[in-house]
């Protein structure tokens, strides 16, 4: 009864396509920008270790310290984020980009994508370390350097940790609760509900644990799913 109430549920579909929509958000900005600071930051240059450790501080800020700071920024009327686009002549008036329908799920991702960088810049960059550089050198005697020397030696190198990035990146992503409660509450009109706010508003905020329990075990389905098919591609691999 408390699965066909939850998936019965209008809001259950809207909270599961969020769920799809900040997931995949998530990992596609996550991933891209934090192999491109991988890559940047894999060639030695001055302060090369003091900026790399910057880019951590997002990974060691409390989540809800985060969220409060990144709701500062994104407020409407007095946030530095609009202070700063209407002096620069960008916009015209201000953007509710947590107060808007169309716009909150969007800030929603990028905050998320925010914090989940330094996660995917220490595990790439860790791949990279372990790249012999004699590869890039006997490449390059060959001509293959720049977007060559990436494709055939880089990435097939960091297939597999890209795939644990990913998997990780993705079963973390699933279960995100304190940005989205800490920036809009799933609001506005249910714009940024996912499945985990959704649980955690059944079982402590209406007290309905029955239903909470049941929105989470779909939850826990989704991520074994992922881990399912990392796991099967990893075996393909090794039988290759």
């Amino acid at each position: 009864q408390n699965y066909v109430a939850v998936v019965t549920d209008e809001v259950f579909s809207k909270a599961l396509t969020n769920t799809a929509l900040f997931t995949i958000g998530s990992i596609v900005g996550q991933f891209v920008i934090g192999m491109l600071l991988a890559l940047f930051f894999h060639k030695n240059f001055p302060l090369h270790g003091v900026l790399r450790a910057l880019f951590l501080l997002p990974w060691l800020i409390p989540l809800i310290v985060g969220s409060a700071a990144w709701r500062a920024i994104l407020e409407q009327d007095s946030g530095i984020l609009n202070v700063t686009l209407e002096r620069l002549g960008i916009i015209d008036s201000p953007v509710p980009w947590l107060a808007s329908s169309d716009v909150a799920l969007v800030s929603v991702i990028l905050v998320n994508i925010w914090l989940g960088i330094p996660f995917n810049l220490t595990l790439l960059y860790s791949g990279l370390q372990d790249i012999p550089e004699e590869l890039y050198e006997a490449a390059a005697l060959d001509g293959a350097t720049g977007w060559r020397s990436f494709r055939y030696i880089t990435w097939p190198n960091l297939r597999e940790v890209v795939g644990i990035v990913l998997m990780l990146g993705v079963i973390y992503t699933l279960k995100v609760i304190d940005i989205i409660l800490g920036l809009t509450q799933g609001g506005p009109a249910n714009a940024t509900q996912t499945i985990a706010t959704q649980s955690y508003q059944r079982s402590f905020v209406e007290f309905k644990f029955g239903q909470g329990a049941a929105l989470s075990n779909i939850l826990i389905l989704i991520s074994l799913v992922f881990a399912i098919v990392y796991l099967r591609a990893t075996r393909r691999q090794v039988d290759e």
